[in-house]
């Protein structure tokens, strides 16, 4: 247990509730939808939108953990995971209702079956991925601060966000596809996700680092997760 005194912050709220937006947003709205990318040395790659906004959430994670601590950080990331469980249980009942009669209706209600209709394996994996990678980013950039003494952010951020997304990107595939699509595209779709997704917080680095020194001015908090304990089953501060 941390043997620093819980306290209030100013800022701790409206970045957790634009933690849980972004991550609701980037799973409802961009999941859906394939895009196609050339990339050098990966030529033709085919993505799911929600990568441009997702790997957000992992810059929120850095941030949250940085300023706040572990404990701060976890706490947010299962506030995400209530979140998804809630809106995956109510796109179930919505799309389960028996939609009233008329053309407009019954393509409205095509549409939802479309955007929302999502098979529960793929909802379980992508929850349980989100789960298992945000609290890997979480520990690994604590405990790179610990070991680095507060110093190289830009090494942690990186450090962290490469195990987050690995852990998140092979457990959503394997998951969701594995037995249904080929091993071998599954595989490769992770990787071009993985590289995707982690190229995103490098190339975010700079604006990281202003939001995160700004936030130390501001909180005068610059936690440092000595004592902490890590064990990701609990909610509690």
């Amino acid at each position: 247990m941390s043997t620093q005194a819980v306290r209030r912050y100013r800022y701790y709220d409206l970045l957790l509730v634009a933690f849980v937006t972004v991550l609701l947003c980037s799973n409802l709205i961009g999941a859906g939808k394939a895009a196609v990318i050339t990339l050098p040395v990966l030529g033709e790659v085919t993505y799911g939108a929600g990568i441009l906004f997702f790997p957000i959430s992992y810059l929120f994670g850095d941030i949250l953990t940085e300023v706040y601590g572990y404990a701060h950080d976890r706490r947010a990331v299962w506030a995400g995971f209530a979140a998804l469980a809630f809106a995956a249980m109510m796109s179930l009942v919505v799309v389960s209702l028996t939609p009233a009669g008329g053309d407009y209706m019954n393509n409205y209600q095509q549409g939802l079956e479309t955007v929302f209709g999502n098979t529960w394996r793929i909802v379980i994996a992508s929850i349980t991925a989100f789960w298992a990678g945000s609290l890997a980013n979480g520990y690994v950039m604590a405990k790179m601060k610990i070991w680095s003494n507060g110093k190289h952010l830009w090494m942690r951020m990186i450090g962290s966000t490469a195990v987050g997304e690995a852990l998140d990107s092979s457990l959503f595939y394997m998951m969701a596809f594995y037995a249904i699509w080929p091993t071998e595209q599954v595989i490769s779709v992770a990787i071009a996700q993985y590289f995707l997704k982690t190229g995103w917080e490098v190339v975010m680095t700079p604006v990281t680092y202003r939001v995160v020194n700004w936030l130390k001015r501001q909180e005068e908090e610059d936690y440092m997760d000595i004592g902490t304990n890590f064990t990701p089953f609990r909610v509690r501060v």
